[in-house]
Formats: C-alpha cells, structure tokens, sequence
C-alpha cells in the first residue's frame, strides 16, 4: 500500500509519532547550555551598572534553588531511612532539575524515570506515583524545558505524564492513594503558562522583524521620495539655463555682421544641442513626477528670498535672526535652492520640535564654498512638542550630498539642536540681465 493510498487517521499518526521522535527523543541528551538573560530590559536597565552584568545569571539561579529546595523536601522525608533511600529522594530530584541547565530534554527522561523509584524509596509509600521531592522537582522540570523549547514539546511531556500516572495507578497503587489528578492538572497549568509566554515571546520577536523591515522600507521610501523632490527643484534651474542656451545660440549669428558660416553651423549645433538636452531631460523628470504633481508657477527660491522666510517662522512664533558673514557673491542657483531647503527644513524642525525656542541662521561664504549654520534654543514655556516623522534629515543630507558637501546634525549642550551644512560652490559669473 503506497503513501497516498493511506488513511488520513494513518497519516496523522504518523506525523504524530514523528513529531514525538523528533522532540523527545531525537538528541534527547544533546548538550545546550542555557544562555543568560538580556540586561537592557525594562527591569535590568534600572540596576547599577556594577551589579548588572550579574543579572544575566538570574535564570540559572532560579533553578539552582529550586534544587536545593528538592534537596530539602526529599531530606526532611527520608530522615528515618537508610543511605540509598537518601540519595534517591534527595539526590536525584536536586539532578534532574540541575540537567535542565544543559541537557533540556533529558532532563525530563531523568525526571519521569526515576519517578517509580524514587517513589518506592519513600518512606511515605502509601502515597503514588510521585515523592514529595519529585512531584515538585517533575514540574519545575516540564516548565524549564517547555521554556527552552518549543510549545509541541510541552504537549508531549504532558501526554507522557498522564500516561505514566495512569498507567502506575492502574497498575502499582494497589491499595496506595494517588497524587497523579494534582500531577496532571499543575502540570497543566504550568504548561499552559510556559506555552503562552512562549507564544508571547515569538510574537514580539516576530513583531520587530516586521517592524525592522518596515523601517528599513520606509526609510528608503523616504530616500525615494526626496530624490524626486530634489529632481522636480532642480529641473526648473536647469532648464531655465538650458532655455537661455539656446536663446542665446539662435540670436548670436545675428549680432555679428557676416558671421562665417563655420560660425553659424557651431551655434545651429549649440541650439540643437540645448533643445535635445532639454527635451530629454523633460522626459526623465516625467518618469519620477507624480500623477498629482503640479509645477510651481513661481520661480525655485534662492537665498535672496531668506528674509521672506524668516518673518514668515517669526509669524509662527520662532524667533529667527539672520548673519552673514564674508563677501556676498552669486552662486550656483541649485547650490542656493538647496541652502534654502536646508535653512527651511532645519526652521521648520525648530518649530515642530522646540515649541518657544529662539533660531540664528548663519550664511559664510567662504574661499570654495558656502556654508551655513542654524541652530535653535531648547524648548520653552508648556507647548509640548509635536512629533515628526523623522524624513527632514534625510532630505538634508541627501541635498547636500548631491552636491558634493558635508552636513552634521546633533544636540547642543544647552538642550537645543545645531545643524551644519558646507557645500563647494565656485564663483560663478553674473547672469546678463
């Protein structure tokens, strides 16, 4: 009979006993020491920083006295018994639960073997399947290895359990009062317990995946995003420029009287150039502009335009000044659209997240470069401040990245926050009027 011939009960069973091999038995003994506890949990971050370190340890001393308490239950009831019945009801309960440390499951086979021997050892005989020694050390047992594996395991030790206790009360109580219904129901309950922390405990692990991922997604999406914003700014600077070309190489022939035609062909080939260039480049910005993006029927702001801003923030209730220092000199209009994106976006952050501080803006021009400065107060007054999605300093340094510069961004002493900005900019000539 082949395997797809085969009952669904059939099939089941056999997943069944495969599961139960690979869980219970499968490297029963297999040495896997347990690892200390985290110390930056809620808890562990409050502790001295001397004592901390000890704190991962906490796991293995909670078992370890859990044995000695085994030890003591199994010496107070075998105090009128021989030498081998100490051993037995003290020892062996104290071993298997100190085997959870390394070797898990066999911890458990430890535990539920030697249950019928520890138990005749008693001298409370009367009372099966379990001493008072092992009834305590099998269930902190099935609760440290449910914990250090997975929540399968804890069904087949409990379905192992219940039916060593059922087959030991059918079998050898005799005239013997049974503890196996307390056995079988704490066993239950404890784990029930161990199961749900364990669920528990993968869900959140599965939550900051998920969480890890998204940020990472967004973060990139966020990238994406001001790319495209950078892309749309920039197209109207380069294309005014490239417009002015080719003006400019259609109207030149006729301001020289007779040009050659060598000369004529150059500027023909100059307009058709610009004209290509702007066409592509039209057709490239088309890719990355949204549906509903509409161009600004103003022109890009430059750093001309900083006053304007300053007093609109100031309206806000940021109050803003402004420096200069170094020879004023015309740069690069993209160079001036982005420190003006840069001086916006760091005022804006101001505002949304030190409500009632104050702002300074700083503009050097410098030998090669422009650089800029603002930095703002800490917070003020009651306002609390308003939570932001995080995407302007990405915007920032991809802006200034673009063009080659360097952009730093950390908190003051004081409590307020700097950002600092130098962009390479050569003097570039004036634009004929």
């Amino acid at each position: 009979m082949t395997e797809k011939t085969r009952s669904p009960e059939y099939r089941l069973a056999k997943d069944a006993l495969a599961g139960l091999r690979q869980d219970l038995f499968h490297h029963a003994f297999a040495y896997r020491p347990l690892p200390g506890m985290r110390v930056d949990g809620p808890m562990t971050r409050r502790l001295p920083q001397k004592i901390r370190p000890y704190a991962a340890w906490t796991p293995h001393a909670l078992v370890g006295s859990c044995a000695l308490i085994a030890l003591f239950v199994g010496l107070a009831t075998s105090f009128y018994s021989t030498g081998a019945a100490f051993a037995l009801l003290g020892l062996v309960p104290s071993a298997a639960l100190l085997t959870t440390l390394i070797r898990p499951v066999g911890a458990f086979w430890i535990s539920l073997l030697s249950a019928p021997v520890v138990a005749a050892a008693s001298p409370y005989w009367e009372i099966w399947p379990w001493s008072a020694a092992g009834f305590f050390s099998h269930l902190v047992v099935m609760g440290v290895v449910a914990l250090r594996t997975r929540p399968r395991t804890a069904g087949w030790m409990w379905a192992l359990t219940v039916g060593y206790a059922l087959l030991t009360e059918g079998l050898l109580s005799g005239e013997s009062s049974t503890n196996s219904h307390f056995m079988i129901f704490l066993a239950a309950l404890v784990l029930l317990g161990t199961t749900l922390v364990h669920v528990r405990r993968e869900a959140r692990q599965e939550v900051a995946v998920q969480q890890s991922v998204t940020a990472v997604e967004r973060d990139r999406r966020t990238l994406l995003e001001e790319r495209t914003t950078i892309a749309r700014e920039l197209h109207d600077v380069v294309a005014h420029h490239m417009s002015v070309v080719a003006i400019q190489a259609e109207a030149a022939p006729y301001r020289v009287e007779n040009p050659p035609p060598e000369l004529e062909k150059a500027f023909v080939t100059i307009r058709e150039n610009a004209v290509a260039a702007l066409t592509e480049l039209r057709r490239i910005l088309g890719v990355v502009r949204a549906e509903d993006y509409e161009a600004p029927d103003a022109p890009q702001p430059v750093l001309a335009d900083l006053d304007r801003l300053l007093a609109n923030v100031r309206e806000a209730g940021l109050e803003a000044e402004k420096s200069v220092t170094g020879a004023v000199r015309p740069l690069p209009q993209g160079v001036e659209l982005s420190a003006y994106r840069i001086i916006q976006e760091a005022l804006s952050n101001a505002l949304r997240h030190a409500p009632g501080s104050s702002a300074k803006v700083e503009i050097s021009y410098v030998l090669g470069g422009f650089g800029l400065r603002v930095v703002n107060t800490a917070p003020q007054g009651l306002v609390k401040p308003s939570p932001g999605a995080g995407h302007g300093i990405t915007g920032m340094k991809e802006r200034v990245s673009m063009l080659g510069g360097e952009l730093t961004n950390e908190p003051t002493e004081d409590g307020g926050y700097e950002v600092t900005a130098f962009i390479p900019a050569a003097m570039t000539a004036e634009e004929p009027a």
